[in-house]
């Protein structure tokens, strides 16, 4: 039987920054190479999306034990990825009024919260995540002293604890926030 894997807060931690800012930047350079101009992405007013950090840690939470399997790795990030954003869009929608995204012309989607495209995309990201990138991020984070890590997640904390109580009463709605998602745009215009 093989033991069970326990890591440390901080690893979750700083894997959750760590993803939600590379979410964050996938989706500015794909308004920067569609749309031409920059757009501060998600709720938040920092550089990170927290909806990538949390899918992030459901994936490696579930999934880590079929690195060996990508194709049910990609199927079950499909699901679980969607899941997370189709109820991500739906409180966002009802708590501030606002649509962060917006899939209502694309094919196979439900209510505009997730599509077919972005499903995909989510599997993608699974695979490349599960099977590619945790064991490059279990590299570097063990390279890393204690001491390091600790202030690292206090200071991303801190930041970001902040950072969420102000965007509760100003969330980011800035031009093009609410406008479509630039994958879309791109997928159906190759088609």
């Amino acid at each position: 039987m093989r033991e069970k894997i326990i890591r440390p807060f901080d690893y979750y931690a700083l894997l959750f920054f760590t993803t939600a800012f590379a979410g964050w930047l996938w989706e500015v350079l794909l308004y920067l190479l569609t749309a031409h101009t920059f757009v501060n992405r998600g709720v938040y007013k920092g550089p990170y999306l927290p909806i990538y950090g949390i899918g992030c840690i459901i994936l490696l939470l579930l999934l880590h034990r079929l690195r060996r399997h990508p194709v049910v790795v990609f199927l079950l990030s499909c699901i679980l990825c969607s899941t997370l954003e189709y109820f991500s869009g739906v409180w966002l929608e009802w708590k501030w009024g606002v649509r962060w995204w917006d899939y209502s012309g694309h094919i196979c989607n439900i209510g505009g919260h997730i599509c077919l495209t972005s499903s995909v995309g989510f599997g993608l990201g699974g695979v490349l995540l599960i099977c590619v990138l945790q064991p490059v991020f279990n590299k570097y984070y063990h390279r890393m002293t204690i001491g390091m890590r600790v202030t690292l997640c206090i200071v991303f904390t801190l930041v970001f604890i902040a950072d969420a109580a102000y965007s509760a009463m100003q969330p980011n709605t800035g031009e093009h926030i609410s406008a479509f998602f630039p994958c879309i745009f791109i997928t159906n215009h190759l088609i």
